[in-house]
């Protein structure tokens, strides 16, 4: 074992960002494209040498229950909340629940859809042990989080790993970073924060590895996607297995925070 992790992570959800900028889409096709972008991924979860964590709505589970249930024997579920669209207190041991009826497995950890801020109090007193909603950077008209720490923390007793965001300036080392800038400069921010932290926390959708162009998407959403994107984001696992292990979130929370 190396003394570098990767968290690799995948926000599996039905695939509503269109409804965002004014596009219709049924829930079914957001299912279908979500559900599309689940068996795209399939030869990396496939990869016995990554273990990655799979935030999933349990409303997209409960439509697809024996995918979530198949991927829950090698990799960690853990809860996006119960919808992806509508949120409320209530949905956090609700969709603790239903995906731990589907899974047969304990929930323990919990990321919110678009990193929207949840109470810490509500999240623990639902049963969850971490949480990962936070991305400690400044994104326009989603959040300016440069006040909260960069790195894993505990806050109230709960654990909370933040999406990992370069050294000094912060650059946000996500889903639209990956796909919008040249792929050696988000490399070399990307190594750079694995030497420095020890970790990467990275996450994406697997929606965005099918064809999205003509759901109204702006162009920094769309940019990259499909069969390019995916072959991309080979290239950056491949890059990365040379320098980390690929460890769920929940057995990183168990190495960096003992309990």
């Amino acid at each position: 074992m190396m003394n570098r992790y990767v968290l690799l992570s995948f926000d599996v959800e039905e695939f509503d960002m269109p409804l965002e900028y004014g596009f219709p889409i049924s829930v079914a096709e957001q299912m279908l494209a979500g559900k599309k972008g689940l068996d795209a991924i399939q030869p990396i979860l496939g990869d016995a040498s990554i273990a990655a964590t799979l935030f999933t709505t349990a409303n997209f589970a409960m439509r697809y229950p024996n995918d979530i249930r198949l991927l829950s024997d090698t990799h960690e579920i853990a809860s996006h909340t119960f919808y992806h669209s509508v949120f409320e207190e209530a949905h956090l041991p609700e969709s603790k629940n239903k995906l731990q009826e589907i899974t047969g497995k304990i929930i323990t950890g919990l990321r919110m859809p678009r990193m929207r801020e949840v109470s810490v109090t509500a999240v623990q007193k639902a049963g969850y042990t971490y949480d990962s909603s936070i991305n400690p950077t400044y994104l326009p008209g989603r959040y300016n989080n440069f006040h909260l720490p960069r790195t894993i923390y505990t806050e109230e007793n709960l654990t909370r790993i933040p999406a990992s965001v370069s050294p000094f300036i912060r650059l946000p080392l996500f889903w639209l970073s990956f796909k919008n800038l040249p792929y050696p400069v988000f490399k070399m921010f990307a190594l750079q924060t694995l030497k420095k932290d020890g970790y990467l926390c990275l996450y994406f959708h697997p929606w965005e590895f099918t064809d999205i162009e003509n759901y109204g998407l702006p162009g920094f959403a769309k940019r990259l996607n499909g069969s390019p994107l995916l072959e991309r984001l080979n290239r950056l696992i491949k890059d990365l297995k040379k320098e980390a292990d690929f460890i769920t979130s929940a057995d990183f929370c168990k190495q960096a925070i003992p309990r």
